[in-house]
């Protein structure tokens, strides 16, 4: 965390003060892991569900018409019946379930795809988020960056002085997060995944400036636990469901194919495997533009940064607000092949062929670091 520039004068003043007025931050998860996201892009206001604006056709919802006493308002209602939808007002549901291998958590939720995808955007939306980028035929959306202010103390001075408080502190973190979609035996399993920027001081203590984070499980695992929550799960059933998901001791392993190959052996069966480079892939921010589970291939725009070849790419802020550099990247696939106990990892180029090329074996490099 550190102080904008042009309010040092007044927050050096407070800071003792604000040390002594911290109390304990609100945590969803009962661990480290509290989160209040603030998006750095303003979007477009969410709009009213379509079922929401029906409730005016319903008699229930409607005041009555013309003159009318209370009592005779209430034996009118008492004709009606009884409430039979009462039982329908914030019911909890137990078609989510949370599954897990390794460091790796999603939830499967027994619903079509069609159902639960405008939901989770509407849940990034409540969180705090903008959306930057959704395909809903790739099934990814992607937020923009946004700072998690709960890291940032809380305390009577930041009651007292509000809004101007929020513009005094900044946490020195951003994050997007990924959310990916998957049809899987009539169900939809959905994948969370994160990037991290951190503000650090440069070398010769000049000025400031962005650098990759670590992903952080716990995170994904905190955001997952909330979107059962927001899909209809009970709190504290949501809580237990993340806690408990059991965690697969044995890590698979990653072996080279061949020194001039851009492939890789991971020991896992397909649909593991499949999973797992899934993961790996959203985990180093690749576009998806498309992915055929039938022939177990994810299409990706890749740039690659390492030919020597000079790029000139935004910076970090300017990212934010949708700045683009000067190359574009290419189409590459990402191909798992079924080798019954394990599986083979490869990449194509943009027309199915076999790429062992330089940048193709930086991409393998890539998803094995993210495995």
């Amino acid at each position: 965390m550190r102080l904008n520039k042009r309010f040092t004068a007044l927050t050096l003043g407070l800071g003792v003060a604000l040390l002594s007025g911290c109390s304990q931050l609100n945590q969803f998860m009962g661990t480290e892991d509290a989160v209040n996201y603030k998006s750095t892009v303003a979007g477009d206001p969410l709009s009213i569900p379509p079922d929401l604006t029906q409730a005016n056709r319903d008699a229930r919802y409607r005041a009555p018409e013309g003159t009318t006493t209370f009592s005779q308002y209430a034996a009118a209602q008492q004709e009606r019946g009884p409430n039979t939808g009462a039982q329908n007002i914030l019911p909890t549901v137990d078609d989510v379930n949370v599954m897990r291998d390794g460091d790796i958590r999603w939830l499967v939720v027994n619903r079509p795809a069609e159902a639960v995808y405008p939901q989770v955007i509407e849940f990034w939306g409540e969180q705090g988020f903008t959306i930057q980028t959704q395909d809903a035929l790739a099934g990814l959306i992607e937020t923009d960056w946004a700072e998690n202010r709960s890291k940032i103390p809380e305390g009577w001075i930041k009651s007292a002085l509000g809004s101007i408080f929020d513009q005094v502190f900044d946490s020195g973190e951003r994050e997007r997060f990924r959310t990916r979609l998957e049809r899987v035996n009539g169900k939809t399993e959905i994948y969370i995944s994160h990037q991290q920027m951190v503000e650090t001081g440069t070398a010769d203590n000049s000025g400031w400036k962005w650098t990759a984070g670590k992903e952080d499980p716990n995170l994904n695992a905190a955001m997952l636990a909330r979107l059962m929550v927001f899909l209809g799960t009970d709190v504290q059933a949501a809580q237990q469901k993340v806690a408990q998901a059991q965690k697969d001791a044995a890590m698979p392993t990653v072996e080279p194919v061949a020194p001039d190959q851009a492939a890789i052996t991971l020991g896992e069966s397909f649909d593991r495997a499949w999973r797992r480079v899934g993961v790996a892939i959203d985990s180093a921010g690749f576009y998806v533009e498309d992915r055929d589970r039938s022939a177990g291939e994810y299409f990706v725009r890749y740039l690659d940064t390492d030919t020597g070849e000079k790029i000139e790419q935004p910076n970090f802020f300017s990212r934010m607000f949708g700045g683009k550099g000067t190359s574009e990247p290419k189409t590459f696939r990402i191909r798992v092949a079924d080798q019954g106990s394990s599986s083979v990892v490869s990449v194509l180029d943009a027309n199915g062929q076999q790429d062992n090329s330089d940048t193709a074996k930086r991409i393998i490099s890539v998803l094995s670091t993210n495995m």
